[in-house]
């Protein structure tokens, strides 16, 4: 990556990092962030996410009402439309900036409200407001060309936790492990399952093992966005939310910690909010800023 992060000027809006899920600049999921994209055509952006090398970066235009902002996002390899680290980080880029805030993103996938809480000596906190989620069936046969592509044997499957697709602003394949082990060695065929991927319109596929009653373990292939891994997943992580709600997995009323990125080395912690009576889902967590590489 040789993006730096420098002033903007009429034609070059200013590039900002920041990861988010986590308070460490070395953990969570690293997002770009420009804040002015006004300036910016489609090539533009597509090319500043490819040359940042992240698996989104989110592009801000101001739009009618206060604190509220068009919000479009870019994988290395195409827009997407909507991602929730990227969310997480560019909100808390917002909140260093104004403070405690409320604010309202519009994104391709609908508006997603996004509170930001800051505390003395503490890294800003985001929580975002899911789209109302929706979960469908899974074929047998994608389930069996995902497994293959994964080598996965259908026996690494928790029976508890079945294969669905689930929407929260993006569809995502929930596949369970059912062992911490089989989660943790994720060897795939990239080709393969970009493949199935693009048929199925599939953003990532949400690879989970259950710990305890609200506790799991993420990763998130993402080859359709020209990125082997995403570190840590928020609307993937709201999917899972609905999803486990939906097939009563948790409580109606329930707060699940989902911790991603430990099996890449940059760990980063989830927490998912289900509120009865509420279909949508709360995904929240902290961030950073990334210092700019000086090469």
């Amino acid at each position: 990556m040789t993006t730096k992060t420098s002033p903007a000027t009429p034609s070059t809006p200013e590039i900002l990092r920041y990861t988010a899920f986590s308070s460490d600049p070395s953990g969570g999921n690293p997002a770009g962030v420009v804040l002015d994209a006004s300036t910016l055509t489609d090539t533009d952006m597509l090319a500043i996410a490819a040359d940042l090398g992240y698996s989104e970066t989110a592009f801000l235009t101001p739009a009618e009402g206060r604190h509220t902002y068009t919000v479009r996002y870019f994988s290395p390899k195409a827009e997407v439309p909507f991602c929730g680290h990227a969310t997480v980080a560019t909100a808390v880029a917002l909140g260093e900036r104004l403070g405690p805030v409320d604010l309202t993103f519009e994104t391709k996938a609908g508006t997603i409200p996004v509170s930001v809480t800051t505390t003395p000596g503490s890294t800003p906190r985001a929580v975002l407001t899911s789209v109302e989620p929706h979960t469908e069936p899974a074929a047998e046969a994608d389930v069996t060309e995902a497994l293959a592509a994964l080598d996965w044997a259908a026996g690494d499957l928790d029976p508890a936790i079945p294969p669905r697709i689930a929407y929260a602003g993006a569809r995502h394949l929930v596949l369970a492990a059912g062992t911490r082990a089989r989660l943790a060695d994720l060897s795939y065929d990239f080709d393969r399952l970009a493949a199935l991927m693009h048929r199925l319109d599939l953003t990532t596929v949400q690879l989970v093992h259950r710990t305890s009653d609200t506790v799991f373990h993420v990763r998130d292939p993402f080859p359709v966005g020209g990125v082997v891994e995403d570190p840590a997943t928020g609307a993937a992580a709201a999917a899972f939310g609905a999803y486990a709600r939906e097939l009563g997995l948790v409580a109606a009323d329930s707060t699940l910690t989902l911790h991603q990125g430990d099996d890449l080395g940059r760990p980063g912690v989830l927490t998912v909010e289900l509120r009865a009576g509420d279909p949508r889902v709360r995904v929240g967590g902290t961030g950073t800023r990334i210092a700019a590489p000086t090469d």
